[in-house]
């Protein structure tokens, strides 16, 4: 096992540049480099190359036969000062209409990379190409989801570099939203709380999880989903950790909570939300993520679960 656990989409001190977002001058005149170039998504699947690295491709090559520049948007700057953009390119002809998530494939016009999930490649991405990724989906996601003003339902147009989407009808302006969640992790004594989806296979057990309500803290959202969930009540509630989501745009809040008392209850879960909860021991979460459990297989590599069970179990967590 490794000896730690790194939190993917955890950010690398990339320089988003925004500085440039509202001066067109410099964006055509960055975006006219030789070294400009461009992250393109398909159908939220990334570029990658053979090693798994995000690719980036140059503008020209992108841009240029996707006639997507004008729907591109600026994540920033590379260490040598050249922009990077993203874009969504659009199915071309003899493009698959459904793929399994194991699936990728390559671009005709694109020489280097395939396109593939993201969510299986977590826990071998870079801290900068996570950040890139989830920059780049999150934001493409919202542009694809909010075309139309809110305000007035007329048609929005992209503004600041991609930042903003401006209605040319009301004057309203619409800025990218982030969802926030909670995802605690729920013990008692040497015991955490995994439960599992409706949705999900028999195997796939994690740490629950929630949108935090309007008018809610993060505290209070971490101790209504657990009662909600699987009716139990916890006392402490501690933050530990953050991670961008971009499936779609979730900002996860990592918590580790503890149940008050010395018993440990037994969990209610609502079928609607959660069709199974069990308490694991220290013991046996060791063995899950030695891949030694038949029932319950370790989280997915890079995901704040996967850190929070791990911390947990190595006594690192607070």
């Amino acid at each position: 096992m490794t000896i730690s656990e790194p939190i993917t989409f955890g950010g690398d001190g990339f320089d988003r540049a925004a500085s440039l977002r509202d001066d067109s001058k410099a964006l055509a005149a960055l975006a006219a480099r030789p070294g400009a170039q461009a992250l393109p998504l398909w159908r939220g699947r990334m570029l990658l190359d053979g090693d798994g690295v995000v690719s980036l491709a140059r503008t020209d090559a992108v841009f240029g036969s996707a006639g997507a520049m004008a729907e591109a948007v600026l994540l920033g700057r590379d260490p040598a000062g050249e922009g990077i953009w993203a874009c969504a390119l659009p199915d071309w002809p003899g493009a698959p209409e459904e793929m399994s998530p194991s699936e990728d494939l390559a671009h005709p016009d694109i020489a280097v990379g395939r396109f593939a999930e993201l969510r299986g490649r977590l826990g071998g991405l870079s801290p900068r190409d996570a950040e890139l990724a989830a920059m780049a989906r999150a934001l493409l996601n919202w542009h694809a989801a909010h075309r139309f003003c809110a305000r007035c339902g007329a048609p929005s147009e992209m503004a600041q570099a991609g930042w903003r989407r401006d209605c040319p009808s009301c004057g309203a302006q619409h800025f990218p939203r982030t969802d926030p969640v909670v995802i605690m992790l729920v013990t008692q004594g040497d015991h955490l709380l995994l439960g599992r989806a409706p949705a999900w296979p028999e195997t796939m057990f994690s740490v629950l999880a929630g949108y935090v309500e309007p008018g809610e803290t993060a505290e209070a959202a971490v101790r209504r989903e657990v009662v909600e969930e699987v009716g139990v009540t916890v006392g402490e509630v501690g933050y530990v950790a953050s991670q961008p989501w971009p499936f779609p745009a979730s900002l996860m809040l990592g918590f580790h909570a503890r149940v008050a008392g010395r018993e440990r209850p037994e969990p209610r879960p609502d079928p609607a939300e959660i069709a199974a909860a069990h308490w694991v021991s220290r013991q046996r979460l060791a063995r899950i993520f030695a891949g030694e459990d038949a029932e319950i297989r370790p989280p997915l590599r890079g995901s704040i679960a996967r850190h929070l069970m791990w911390n947990w179990l190595a006594g690192r967590l607070d």
